[in-house]
């Protein structure tokens, strides 16, 4: 392209050259011409006034004696004093291109003839106008023919240039097209331009071609290396650095499942008890150290195995695979499991960490089967105690025991917990906020197996409220610390207990209810029923009555975790509870989020207006608390004002 633009530039020069030397010649003739036809003039002229007077010297005389007239532009006669005498005709204006080329070359000049004994003396200027229109157009044909003589080959080449540039794009797209053929089989890039076909088209391009072979396939590297990155990052936990579930199931099929040759081992899931009750009371940023410390303890135990992979699947659960570890080795991997749980436990005063169910696996077996397997394993070592693990064996399944035995072994766990009123109640206060504020003491349960071993408070409250015992798990704390009460002689105290929103909305346990405190009317006011602002919702109607009931008896209400749900005025309107305890994730980091301070400030002018007190939870350093304290809270509680504390 830049050669055939050269050949344009190249062709104009010349065109303006050409046109310069011609234009330079056709005006030379012009004024060669103009010289001949004024001294052809000056001897008619000069002839004519040798034989004449001055008398003579008549417009009509000269016309019919020279030529009519048309010969000059002007004819002006003189005396010899120079006076004119006669004057004929005017100036006449050429051409534009003659005038220019008349003025340059000042071919046109007055011409004199003189007869002095007859005193007379002519001054003319000859009349060239046929002389410049033939000048005229003698230059514009002279610059028609030069511009066709240098721009037709501009326009022929062009064309050539087109249709070459055509022959050029096709054979490249054809090599290109035979390039892809070898190709499209394979994933990546593996064969060159084949040279022979390309000599076909153009041997010149098989060099370029095969540089730009290499070229793809260093790309190619690059963008599977980019890519391979991504996929590290996009199948990596942000919290403990390990592989996430699209990992583990990546892995599992293609290692496992799909593998060619056959294998066996063992995979355990590991699951954290207490991650739910730490980000609720301790905050976020606790759970997910929380959450790094089990990591550390699974990735130091398994490491002691040859290829094991370890994997967080969700929030709570881990997933660990030790390839060709039989059962026996096994049971030795969550005895280990299990220690090193419960130092971590006593280190950190937790009621429990984390639980193991575990089971053998063998190539072929499908993921889905496999871990419906290990969740059985899972609910049977919640089952046990605080950090308990359980082995799930071939015979089990084989006799089946399977599919609903997770589910029956924790029934006959909460039925003998029930049975035998094995619960431990513990306290913790709400650090009232100004003089005139009235705070209470919120019992919290934990609940022991028949070997008075712990179970981990959070699976055993959701699996009663899955297997629908929850009622009869309330009525349990309910009665214990209604005994705790009266037994420890606590007049200046005031409790909060916890209901689950299934027995507020139970017709059975607010008849239950009611009765058990109108038995000991004196203990009803010094109780506050706790229950969740999102289950509260779920039926406002039947909460309605729970609350009636509870303030008919003396007792009082808090609306915990206030804040989760989308609560409207007519919330507080309808139900009238006297505390709400906001929600955790609004303390957590408040001295910088303007919004949750904002938030937090405007539902406390709310609750203020109709007579609510208000507290937050989950209170864990100076800089929350303070925070709370300048935005007229009622009372705080956390684990930086108190930690639970047994009775």
């Amino acid at each position: 392209m830049a050669g055939f633009k050269k050949l344009i530039f190249l062709q104009f020069v010349s065109w303006l050259l050409f046109s310069a030397v011609g234009s330079f010649f056709v005006a030379s003739s012009f004024d060669s011409a103009v010289s001949r036809a004024q001294m052809s003039a000056q001897q008619m002229v000069s002839n004519y006034i040798q034989e004449k007077t001055m008398n003579d010297m008549t417009p009509e005389h000269i016309r019919l004696s020279l030529s009519n007239g048309n010969v000059f532009s002007t004819f002006i006669v003189r005396d010899f004093s120079g006076q004119a005498v006669l004057q004929l005709g005017s100036p006449t204006q050429l051409p534009l291109l003659a005038d220019v080329i008349a003025n340059s070359f000042n071919s046109i000049r007055p011409q004199f003839a003189v007869n002095k004994t007859k005193d007379i003396k002519i001054e003319f200027v000859i009349n060239a106008q046929s002389q410049a229109s033939l000048l005229q157009q003698s230059l514009l044909l002279m610059l028609l023919i030069s511009a066709l003589v240098a721009f037709i080959p501009i326009f022929y080449m062009q064309a050539i240039y087109k249709k070459l540039n055509r022959n050029v794009s096709m054979t490249v797209a054809n090599a290109v097209d035979v390039y892809i053929t070898q190709n499209q089989v394979t994933e990546s890039i593996e064969e060159d331009f084949n040279t022979g076909k390309v000599t076909e088209l153009g041997a010149e391009l098989a060099p370029s071609f095969n540089r730009l072979a290499h070229f793809l396939k260093s790309k190619q590297e690059d963008i599977k290396s980019a890519a391979h990155s991504i996929k590290q990052e996009a199948y990596k936990d942000v919290v403990t650095g390990l592989g996430n579930r699209n990992m583990f199931v990546e892995y599992y099929e293609h290692q496992i499942e799909q593998a060619n040759n056959k294998s066996f081992g063992t995979l355990a899931m590991i699951r954290c008890s207490e991650l739910q009750m730490i980000n609720q009371t301790r905050g976020y940023q606790k759970g997910d150290e929380y959450i790094r410390a089990v990591s550390d303890i699974v990735k130091h135990v398994s490491g002691t195995y040859t290829g094991s992979q370890v994997f967080r699947l969700n929030s709570s659960d881990f997933a660990v695979i030790l390839p060709n570890v039989p059962s026996k080795e096994a049971e030795q991997f969550g005895e280990t499991l299990q220690a090193r749980f419960t130092q971590y436990q006593q280190n950190q005063e937790l009621s429990s960490v984390a639980n193991a169910g575990i089971v053998s696996y063998e190539s072929g077996k499908p993921l889905g089967e496999l871990l419906s397997v290990v969740d059985n394993a899972m609910s049977m070592a919640q089952s046990k105690q605080a950090n308990a693990w359980h082995l799930q064996r071939e015979s089990d399944i084989v006799n089946n025991v399977g599919a609903g035995f997770g589910n029956q072994n924790w029934r006959r766990v909460i039925r003998e917990v029930i049975d035998s009123r094995r619960v431990n109640l513990m306290m913790q206060n709400i650090m009232p906020i100004g003089k005139n504020v009235k705070a209470y003491a919120e019992i919290q349960s934990r609940f022991k197996t028949e070997d008075n071993q712990m179970l981990p408070t959070a699976s055993f409250l959701a699996m009663a409220e899955k297997l629908e015992m929850a009622i009869e798990i309330d009525q349990l704390i309910i009665d214990s610390s209604l005994e705790l009460i009266k037994t420890r002689n606590f007049n200046e105290k005031f409790f909060g207990i916890n209901v689950t929103a299934s027995s507020a909305h139970s017709d059975q346990f607010v008849i239950w209810l009611e009765r058990r405190l109108l038995k000991d009317g004196n203990l009803a006011s010094k109780l506050i029923f706790e229950v969740s602002e999102f289950g509260l919702q779920q039926n406002i109607k039947a909460s309605k009555r729970f609350i009636d009931m509870v303030h008919r008896v003396g007792a009082r209400i808090t609306v915990e975790r206030f804040g989760v749900g989308l609560t409207s005025f007519k919330f507080f309107r309808d139900l009238k509870p006297d505390f709400i305890k906001m929600d955790a994730s609004y303390t957590r980091g408040l001295e910088e989020d303007k919004n949750n301070q904002y938030f937090m400030r405007l539902m406390v002018d709310l609750a203020h207006r109709i007579g609510v007190s208000v507290f937050a939870e989950g209170v864990e350093s100076q800089e929350e608390k303070h925070i709370v304290e300048t935005l007229c809270l009622d009372g705080v509680q956390g684990y930086y004002i108190e930690k639970p504390k047994e009775v």
